[in-house]
Order: C-alpha cells, then sequence, then structure tokens
C-alpha cells in the first residue's frame, strides 16, 4: 500500500505527529519499535506539560493509548516493527522493515530519537533508575537538598550541572581529561557557584549503594588513588547516540551522525524526508521540545503534499 506519510518511531515526536497527521486526514502510516521514547525507564517525569508528575512507563502508555484513537481509515500503527532502511525513489521514499513487506510513502517524519551512551562499571546496571539517571530534566528536582555526581566534560555535563546547582546540596563533576569539551562560558558560570566541584583526570571505578545509590568510587588518574564520594545522585552525560544508522545515505549527518535539518521546517537533505527530536542536529533535546518539533515538521509536510507536490 502507498501512503501519504510514514512516520518512524514512537516517542513523542512519533506520537505527536501521529496524532496530527490523522487529524488533517493524511493517508499515514507509522512504524515502532516501542512506545515512549528514552524517557520510558524514568520512574517520575516532571516537567512533561500539564502533568505534575507522571512515570515513563505511564507517558509511554498515553502516547500510545492517543495514537490509538485515531487508528483506521487515516492511521494503520505497525508495531512492534523496526525500520532497516530508506531509500528514496522518485516520487516517494521506500523504508524497509524488519518484518513484512518494504513501505512506499510520499513523504517520511524521521523520530527514531538516541539513546545515552551507558556508564558502563560495575553498579551502573544495577543502580540505574534508583538514584543513578540519564535525565536531568526528568529526574533532577528528585535529589532537592542532596548530593549529586555528575559524569561528563561536553556542555550537556555543565548545563545538568547549572540546573542542579539551583536545589542540590552540592554538585562534583567527574571529567576524564585535564581540559573541558564546553563552552567557558558555560564552565565559567558553574564555576561560580560556591556548591560546585570539580575532579578532573578521574575514571569512575564503580557505583555503590545498598537499595539506592549511596557513593561513587573514582580513580584519579595522575596518581591512581582512589576514593569514594558519598552521593544520593548520579547523573550520566558522556553523550548520546542517535537511532539513524538505518538511514543510509538517504540524508545528512553530522560528524556524530545526528540528521542534519532545517529548524524552521525540520525538513532534511531530501525533500521528501523530515526529522524530529533526538534524532536531529537540533540544539536541545527533551520530550516537549521534541512533540513540537514533530508537530512543526507535520505542517510543512501537509503544506509540501496539498500544495507544493500537487503544484498548487
Amino acid at each position: 500500500m502507498n501512503y501519504e506519510l510514514a512516520i518512524v518511531g514512537g516517542g513523542p515526536a512519533g506520537a505527536a505527529a501521529a496524532v496530527y497527521a490523522a487529524r488533517k486526514r493524511l493517508k499515514t502510516v507509522m512504524i515502532l519499535e516501542e512506545w515512549g521514547g528514552q524517557s520510558g525507564v524514568s520512574s517520575d517525569i516532571q516537567n512533561w506539560i500539564g502533568t505534575p508528575s507522571i512515570s515513563g512507563a505511564d507517558l509511554a502508555d498515553s502516547l500510545k493509548k492517543h495514537a490509538l484513537q485515531y487508528e483506521g481509515e487515516f492511521l494503520t500503527i505497525l508495531s512492534p516493527v523496526r525500520a532497516t532502511g530508506l531509500t528514496p525513489k522518485a516520487t516517494s521514499v521506500e523504508i524497509t522493515l524488519s518484518k513484512g513487506q518494504p513501505i512506499q510513502a510520499s513523504t517520511v517524519l524521521v523520530t527514531t530519537g538516541a539513546n545515552r551512551r551507558k556508564l558502563e562499571v560495575p553498579g551502573a546496571t544495577q543502580y540505574d533508575q534508583k538514584g543513578l539517571t540519564y535525565c536531568a530534566s526528568c529526574d533532577g528536582p528528585l535529589f532537592a537538598d542532596k548530593d549529586a555526581a555528575i559524569i561528563g566534560g561536553g556542555n550537556a555535563a555543565f548545563e545538568t550541572a547549572l540546573q542542579l546547582l539551583a536545589y542540590c546540596k552540592t554538585v562534583t563533576l567527574f571529567n576524564r581529561g585535564e581540559s573541558f569539551r564546553a563552552d567557558e562560558i558555560s564552565v565559567a558560570a558553574a564555576l561560580a557557584h560556591p556548591n560546585m566541584h570539580i575532579m578532573k583526570n578521574s575514571e569512575i571505578v564503580s557505583v555503590e549503594g545498598a537499595q539506592f545509590v549511596t557513593g561513587l568510587r573514582w580513580k584519579d588518574v595522575k596518581t591512581n588513588a582512589e576514593t569514594l564520594l558519598p552521593v544520593e545522585g548520579i547523573f550520566v552525560e558522556i553523550g548520546l547516540i542517535p537511532n539513524t544508522a538505518w538511514t543510509g545515505l538517504a540524508v545528512e549527518k553530522n560528524t556524530v551522525g545526528q540528521i542534519k535539518i532545517d529548524t524552521r521546517t525540520h525538513q532534511t537533505s531530501h525533500a521528501r524526508i523530515w526529522a524530529a527530536g533526538d534524532c536531529t542536529d537540533g540544539l536541545y533535546h527533551q520530550n516537549n521540545i521534541a512533540a513540537g518539533d514533530a508537530v512543526k515538521a507535520l505542517e510543512d509536510i501537509y503544506l509540501f503534499l496539498r500544495t507544493k507536490e500537487q503544484g498548487i
């Protein structure tokens, strides 16, 4: 079957686009492995607008329920199915799937998100979501008046530090080298705070805890001395891996694999392909931003299908 639009991904961006597409009566297929995106593992999300507190599982369920309300004549949902390839044709785009026949669509919106690089030391998996987290925007307020640690030295790490300094008792940032990858303004702003501490040339050895995190063990790479820092929260900011390998050479990407977009329209380097959310090279990545960006992309897709493609 030929569709007007194929949406790939089931997080906030994909769900938002699916609802809008169905309401605009675009013949749409939604392809996803699972609902919810990265936040599906969060225990308590407090910045999803309109909902003061919601678990990642409940957010995923609400996205699913909302999209399913529109399943029918204008929205087909294929799940759990993984997109494995993206091939532009003359007047359409073909998506190959992990099972079933390839999908043909006039336009494609990629919303496959990204996975955070995981901390791979003893205890990191055991205490994931038990004091160790990969989302300060989601979980930061849970650690008000507590000692927290941040692992990383880029802009994301220092942006997390500035956020946590507003309510945490102390914030200690661990950086592998002598210098930071973050911009100097962000570094200076964090270092100016009296509750901010920096551990350079540090290597994380293990995450310690009982029922929840109680500390972070680290090593000074110059002296090999190990130290245990008592903390209740550990925020890992060591980078994102965008879920874009499956798109091949269909669209342009930056050096880390994020899809390059026009931030006004979210159109990619290919005229029939758009992208939104954490899989893009957009400056900011959060649930609310992903949903809004996907709606913006959908509006441009609708304009393309109803005017530009028809020569109006």
